[in-house]
C-alpha cells in the first residue's frame, strides 16, 4: 500500500479519468457545430448529451455490483475501449442518428470509469492519504473540461469536426493501453485471484445499500449540487456564452476554463470544511444550492445584457457544485460498509447526471418553443438568443428544489437513524451556531 506502484497506478488511473472527462464534455464546445451540421433544431441537439447521460446514469448501479464482483482494471478498459469507438462514430456520423449512437457509446464508457478507478485508488492506498487521493482525483479529472475547452476547440474550428473527435478517440485509445499495461487491480492481484461476489449477494448489497437513509441522502445532495454546474458545460453554456451574451467561440471556451479553476480550489476547501465538520455536511451543500440560486436569478433577472463580472461570478458559483457533489460520495462511505460500496457510490452518482439531463432536455424544449412563437427559423443566433436563455434556464429551480425537499427529508432519516445507532443527536444549525458563540464568550 502507499507504494511507488500505488502512484503509478494512481497516476494512469487519473489519466483515464481525465480523459473521460474530456469525451463527456467534447459536445459542449461543439453543439453550436452540431447544430448547423446535422440541421437540428435544440430539442433535438439536446438529445445528443441527454441519451449520453441517460445511459451513463442508467449503468453506475450496474457497473457498481458489477464493480463489486469483477474489480476496477476490467471496466476501466471496457469503458475506454466504449469512449474510443464512440467518438470515432460522432467524428465520421452522416446525420443525428449515428451522432445519437456515438454519444451512447461514450456514456456507456465514461459510466466505467469514475467509480472503478476511485476503487482502484481505495484498493491501492490506505490511512491519510487516501481521502486526499479522491478528493484529489476528482479535481484533477476536471482538468478534461480543460482540454475539450481550448486544445479540442481550437481544433475543431480549425480543422473540422472530422479531424477533432478523431484526435479525441485516440486519447481513450492511448489509455485503454496504458491501464492494460501498468494497472492491476490490487497490490497482490498478480499473485491473488480477484475475490468475487455472487450475484444474488450482489443484488442483496445493493438493496441494502439503497435502503440506507445515508446512502439516500448522498443521491440528494449530488442531485443538487452537480447538476446546474453539469449542463452548462456539457451542452448549454457554451452557446450561451458564445451567441447568447455574444462573446464568441474563443472567449466562450476560456470562461468554461473558470469551472476547472473554481474546483481546483475549492475543492481542497470543501475536502477539509468535511473533514471537520462531518455531521454539518448538509448545511455545506444545502450553502452550495442557494449560492447557486441567487447567482442565477442575478444573471437571468439583469436588465439587458449583465456585465461580465456576474456572468464570471455565476460559473465559479455553479463551478464549486462540482466538488461540492462529491460530498455526496463521502455519504456512500460513511453509512456503508466497504464490501457494498461500489453499489453504493454508484447510487450515489446516478442523482446529478438524472437532475442534469433531465433539466438539459426541459431547456432544449423551452428554446425551441420561444424561437417557434418568435417565428424564428432555428438558426443558432435566433434560436440562442439572450431572452429564450433567460426563460429556458428557469427550470432548474424546480427541478433542483424538488431535489432540495427529498435531501431534508433524507437528512431528517439519517440523523434519526445515527442517533438510534450510535447515540449521536446532530441539532439544528442555529442551535450549534448559539453554542459556539456562548463556548467563545
Amino acid at each position: 500500500m502507499n507504494s511507488r506502484r500505488a502512484w503509478i497506478v494512481f497516476t494512469v488511473g487519473v489519466f483515464a479519468y481525465v480523459i473521460a472527462v474530456l469525451q463527456r464534455t467534447s459536445l459542449g464546445v461543439a453543439g453550436v457545430d452540431a447544430t448547423e451540421r446535422f440541421e437540428v433544431q435544440a430539442a433535438l441537439l439536446s438529445t445528443l448529451a441527454v441519451v449520453q447521460l441517460v445511459v451513463y446514469a442508467a449503468l453506475q448501479v450496474p457497473v457498481g455490483v458489477i464493480l463489486d464482483r469483477v474489480g476496477p482494471r476490467r471496466l476501466i478498459l471496457i469503458g475506454a475501449a466504449l469512449m474510443a469507438i464512440g467518438q470515432i462514430t460522432m467524428a465520421l456520423a452522416p446525420n443525428i442518428v449515428v451522432a445519437i449512437i456515438g454519444r451512447i457509446l461514450v456514456g456507456a464508457g465514461d459510466a466505467m470509469t469514475f467509480v472503478p478507478v476511485s476503487k482502484l485508488v481505495a484498493s491501492w492506498f490506505s490511512g491519510r492519504t487516501l481521502p486526499f487521493l479522491t478528493q484529489s482525483m476528482g479535481t484533477v479529472g476536471q482538468f478534461g473540461q480543460v482540454l475539450s475547452a481550448i486544445p479540442l476547440s481550437a481544433l475543431l474550428h480549425q480543422q473540422g469536426w472530422t479531424t477533432a473527435f478523431i484526435a479525441a478517440g485516440s486519447l481513450s485509445v492511448l489509455a485503454f493501453v496504458l491501464v492494460l499495461a501498468l494497472v492491476r487491480n490490487a497490490p497482490d492481484d498478480a499473485t491473488r485471484p480477484i475475490h468475487t461476489v455472487g450475484s444474488s449477494r450482489a443484488l442483496r448489497l445493493l438493496r441494502e445499500a439503497l435502503a440506507r437513509p445515508g446512502t439516500q441522502l448522498g443521491f440528494w445532495s449530488h442531485f443538487v449540487t452537480q447538476s446546474s454546474g453539469t449542463l452548462f458545460t456539457l451542452l448549454w453554456g457554451f452557446p450561451f456564452l458564445s451567441i447568447g451574451l455574444g462573446y464568441g467561440p474563443t472567449t466562450a471556451a476560456l470562461l468554461l476554463t473558470l469551472v476547472v479553476a473554481t474546483a481546483v480550489v475549492a475543492g481542497p476547501v470543501l475536502g477539509v470544511l468535511s473533514a471537520r465538520y462531518p455531521y454539518r455536511r448538509s448545511n455545506i451543500v444545502l450553502g452550495i444550492v442557494i449560492s447557486m440560486g441567487l447567482a442565477w436569478l442575478a444573471v437571468l433577472a439583469w436588465p439587458g445584457v449583465p456585465p461580465m463580472w456576474l456572468v464570471i461570478v455565476l460559473i465559479v458559483v455553479i463551478a464549486i457544485g462540482g466538488p461540492g457533489s462529491l460530498i455526496g460520495f463521502d455519504y456512500a462511505r460513511t453509512f456503508n460498509p466497504a464490501r457494498s460500496l461500489g453499489s453504493a457510490s454508484g447510487v450515489v452518482n446516478v442523482g446529478g447526471f438524472l437532475a442534469t439531463f433531465v433539466m438539459m432536455f426541459l431547456i432544449g424544449l423551452v428554446l425551441d418553443a420561444v424561437d417557434k412563437a418568435n417565428g424564428g427559423t432555428g438558426i443558432p443566433e435566433e434560436l440562442y438568443a439572450l431572452d429564450s436563455f433567460r426563460l429556458a434556464f428557469l427550470v432548474q429551480f424546480p427541478v433542483v428544489g424538488f431535489g432540495v425537499v427529498f435531501l431534508l427529508v433524507a437528512r431528517r432519516r439519517t440523523r434519526r437513524r445515527l442517533h438510534e445507532d450510535e447515540g449521536i443527536t446532530v441539532a439544528p444549525l442555529w442551535v450549534a451556531i448559539v453554542r459556539g458563540w456562548r463556548r467563545s464568550s
